[in-house]
């Protein structure tokens, strides 16, 4: 086993031999990014506007979080924001107002100043947007809002944290770029899985050339929730089910797609280029309403279109493969598979035994066809911020303490005044599966391209995840 150094390798390019090591590339770099400047389907920077790659945040003393919509996931979260460091809820804001209210209630029960209240009406996001007293505003309501009410935030002068998709449409994807590049601030999409203890232990064996050259990775969103649709209360007014009604599209290949992306330092030195989608038929649904749904729920009057199984697989251009996988119809266990690939390795995850649930092949440490049990290789290369806060994200967050994970290098990054590990290229670009998938179902499963939404910048070395340790500032 290599031993691992504090800094990937990468990493260190990432830093000040970045300009170096992008100098050595000479014109073969300026040529790479000439490519994708004003190619179909990436439309030139309007005038008086430039780039967020490599932004810092403003420093706050004291992060104020927003949230907008306390449903199942957006109050789980809104405990963890008010359990990390220097952060404070400042507000809650729900369509329907006893959800904000009952929030407000066990936060002040629990201790924390009481946020303000705001509800009882679509619009009502709209006037918590209004304060002062707001730095970051978290949305988690369903996914056809997403789009409307980041961009608002952003329009607002808020720094925005958006649940996946940030939005549906190749369009919006684009408006809420050129948003935050106009309005210098940050639109982040809640990628909570990139901050696994696995898929961080993962992306530094990658920097850190354990595997070779990485050639594929594959990931995915495999989970069985035919029994949480079809629930009269988990998705309030069944509206993930209701996406199943109305469109064909890959709706969330960005837990999967997201650490991979990393590992291959998409945006920072490769991109996606082409993706082609395949799907098949749609029975999951209605074989499980034929077996488990009374006779008059609103349920039998639905027609599922969207494929059990959409696969996109994706091109990049340093011609590694993504593929990408979206299933939540299916009888199942569930499943990331988060794989990494390359020309002495590979690893899978959630294949093999406790307690890391991965699974590992390496040359030259291994041989005779033999998988090897992940652990020894994480203890090796875990993440600083799985050192540093482990222990508090077992106790303050959900999904195995990544949300808290998440949450705290949010935070961090602003009260620091940090550059952000992900930013709105890589949140357009990971979102992106979901139009482009219709696009090129559409179309007989052609492959379709993908727009370069940092406008050639990719090309360029830098950081991203695989991060330096710092502390988070002292609370005052």
């Amino acid at each position: 086993m290599q031993e691992a150094s504090g800094v990937s390798r990468r990493a260190v390019l990432g830093g000040a031999a970045a300009t170096g090591a992008m100098a050595a590339l000479g014109t073969a770099g300026t040529a790479r990014a000439a490519e994708t400047a004003g190619t179909a389907g990436t439309p030139g920077r309007p005038a008086g506007q430039t780039s967020m790659v490599k932004q810092p945040f403003d420093v706050y003393p004291t992060v104020r979080v927003g949230v907008i919509g306390i449903g199942n996931r957006g109050s789980g979260m809104a405990n963890g924001w008010a359990a990390v460091p220097g952060c404070v809820v400042r507000a809650v804001c729900d369509v329907r107002a006893p959800r904000a209210k009952a929030k407000a209630d066990q936060l002040a029960a629990d201790g924390k100043p009481r946020p303000l209240e705001f509800g009882g009406s679509p619009d009502a996001y709209k006037e918590m947007l209004k304060r002062d007293d707001i730095d970051l505003v978290y949305i988690a309501t369903p996914w056809e809002f997403h789009y409307e009410q980041g961009k608002a935030a952003l329009l607002a002068g808020k720094h925005v944290l958006v649940e996946l998709p940030i939005a549906t449409e190749l369009d919006q994807l684009w408006d809420l770029v050129n948003t935050s590049e106009r309005t210098r601030r940050h639109l982040l999409l809640s990628e909570n899985v990139s901050y696994g203890r696995n898929e961080l232990a993962m992306l530094r064996m990658a920097h850190d050339g354990a595997f070779g050259d990485i050639t594929n990775g594959h990931g995915g969103y495999l989970h069985d929730l035919r029994e949480l649709l079809f629930s009269p209360t988990y998705y309030t007014d069944s509206w993930r089910r209701l996406w199943h009604t109305r469109s064909i599209a890959s709706f969330y290949p960005m837990h999967g797609l997201a650490p991979i992306a990393a590992a291959m330092d998409i945006n920072r030195g490769d991109r996606m280029v082409t993706l082609r989608a395949t799907a098949t038929e749609p029975k999951g649904l209605a074989d499980y309403r034929a077996r488990f749904v009374p006779e008059g729920h609103p349920a039998w009057k639905e027609t599922y279109v969207n494929g059990d199984l959409v696969t996109c697989l994706i091109d990049t251009a340093d011609g590694r493969i993504i593929r990408a996988e979206h299933d939540v119809s299916s009888p199942r266990p569930y499943s990331r598979i988060n794989t990494i690939a390359g020309s002495r390795g590979i690893f899978e995850d959630y294949a093999g035994p406790a307690p890391t649930g991965g699974r590992i092949y390496i040359e030259p440490d291994h041989g005779g066809h033999s998988w090897r049990d992940f652990k020894a290789y994480r203890d090796e290369y875990d993440h600083w911020l799985w050192k540093k806060i482990g222990d508090d994200a077992a106790n303050n967050g959900g999904h195995g303490g990544m949300d808290y994970v998440l949450q705290w290098r949010t935070v961090q990054c602003m009260r620091a005044g940090l550059v952000p590990d992900m930013d709105v290229y890589d949140a357009a670009a990971w979102c992106s599966p979901v139009p482009l998938s219709v696009m090129s179902l559409e179309d007989k499963g052609r492959p379709v391209q993908v727009p370069d939404f940092t406008r050639g910048s990719w090309v360029n070395i830098r950081l991203g995840l695989d991060t330096r340790e710092s502390d988070m500032p002292p609370v005052a």
